[in-house]
């Protein structure tokens, strides 16, 4: 089956990659030549696990290729992925649909024979109507189908979770498209993976109300661990105590600086947004984004009131920037919001990150200094702030820790360690939610 992936950012390389490993054959086009360039040499855009041994194997064997043109992509192919970016529009927070179109008008004249164009982006309700009112005016005899098939893909671990995945969301309207997306899917029979198919709406819809509730699970959680911290309470323990019921779940529930990453931030706003557009107000997603920033101010203040009431001239080494371990993504980072508020009030900011140095620089202040070495950044700090969970700061040497630093401030936002042991080996330590 020939497939053609628009888009090589994040979704588009990953889908791309696992498709071509199911079998198929698959294009890749985008319009950054840099990019492109980059994979035809076997290197990555993104840090993402197995991704270049996966890509590099699939195009060493021909069923995966990368081009900047569109006319090559799109000729022979059946299946036709949008896999681009909707960021949050500037002013209103609804979903910027600007690179999604500009690719269906690129793809519309090139249409030859029976085809499926299918959303994989994450769109608002009814993109799919407006992309085939696009296709239709710019290329009326074209023959094709317009589906949404959503993507599921936590960063960190995207390839097993488009191997095994949860479910497989299918929104078509017409029979003759759903079969072209379930021929593709065919290998994931193997795991008896459940595949919904529904109209394109509700694939959408979909999407949006899978990553609102888990926000709101996020949101929840930070909630009970302000109240756990005023009331002397434990919200691991909470956490454990209502995730062990079936009907709640354990996973989601990680007190701490409040989500991030590429889709929450811009898919609960793009939500409220769409809720508000047909009268029908989303309240508690509404609350959700509300809480969830404030939870970023709340974490400011934990960190000032640790360092006696304020910052000024003191050197805080901060652990990660990234918005969660395996990935070096930093959109929508807890450390973007809480790390410029304490330069602004004169901290010295030493920072380390597995693989996010690079992307962070571009976003945080220029007096953030940047070490690569864990130990380094701690030489001479008055203070720590753990702002990333990645498995380096999970086992550091606390001995050497404390001997590096010039101060005893330990500051765990992701309730890594143990209060009582930081506590016994000197630290002045502070988590979140733990009263």
């Amino acid at each position: 089956m020939n497939v053609a992936m628009i888009g090589a950012g994040y979704v588009g390389l990953v889908s791309a990659a696992c498709f071509s490993e199911f079998g198929a054959s698959v294009t890749c086009v985008d319009v950054d030549a840099a990019k492109i360039d980059r994979l035809n040499r076997g290197r990555m855009p993104i840090y993402e696990p197995g991704l270049e041994a996966l890509v590099g194997r699939n195009a060493a064997q021909g069923r995966l290729r990368f081009t900047t043109e569109f006319a090559d992509a799109v000729g022979d192919a059946e299946l036709i992925f949008i896999a681009v970016g909707t960021p949050s529009r500037r002013g209103d927070g609804y979903a910027d649909l600007t690179f999604v179109y500009d690719a269906v008008r690129r793809i519309a004249p090139l249409l030859r024979g029976y085809s499926v164009v299918v959303d994989k982006s994450t769109v608002p309700v009814g993109t799919a109507r407006q992309v085939r009112r696009i296709i239709a005016e710019v290329n009326p005899g074209a023959d094709f189908d317009v589906a949404s098939n959503p993507e599921f893909l936590r960063e960190g671990a995207a390839i097993s979770d488009f191997m095994r995945p949860d479910r497989v969301v299918i929104g078509v309207r017409s029979d003759r498209a759903e079969a072209k997306l379930r021929a593709l899917y065919r290998p994931l029979n193997l795991v008896e993976v459940p595949i919904v198919v529904t109209n394109p709406e509700t694939a959408e819809l979909i999407k949006y109300a899978a990553n609102a509730f888990l926000a709101t699970k996020i949101s929840f959680i930070n909630e009970m661990a302000a109240l756990c911290e005023a009331v002397g309470a434990d919200v691991h323990a909470v956490a454990r105590g209502i995730g062990l019921d079936g009907r709640i779940g354990r996973k989601f529930l990680h007190p701490g600086p409040g989500y991030g990453g590429s889709c929450f931030p811009k898919d609960t706003l793009a939500l409220v947004r769409t809720a508000q557009e047909h009268g029908t107000p989303s309240r508690i997603v509404e609350s959700v984004v509300e809480v969830n920033a404030a939870q970023r101010r709340r974490m400011i203040a934990k960190i000032r009131r640790a360092l006696g009431g304020s910052e000024a001239g003191r050197v805080i080494a901060v652990l990660g920037l990234t918005y969660k371990p395996e990935t070096d993504d930093v959109r929508e980072s807890p450390a973007l919001a809480i790390l410029p508020p304490l330069v602004e009030n004169g901290a010295r900011i030493r920072a380390t990150d597995p693989h996010g140095i690079a992307e962070a620089r571009g976003h945080l202040p220029d007096a953030v200094e940047y070490v690569d070495d864990v130990y380094e950044t701690l030489e001479g700090a008055d203070a720590v702030v753990l702002l990333t969970e990645w498995n380096a700061y999970r086992g550091l040497d606390l001995k050497e820790v404390k001997r590096r630093m010039r101060g005893n401030v330990f500051i765990d936002l992701r309730n890594v360690y143990e209060p009582d042991s930081m506590r016994s080996l000197g630290f002045e330590y502070t988590c979140v939610g733990r009263g």
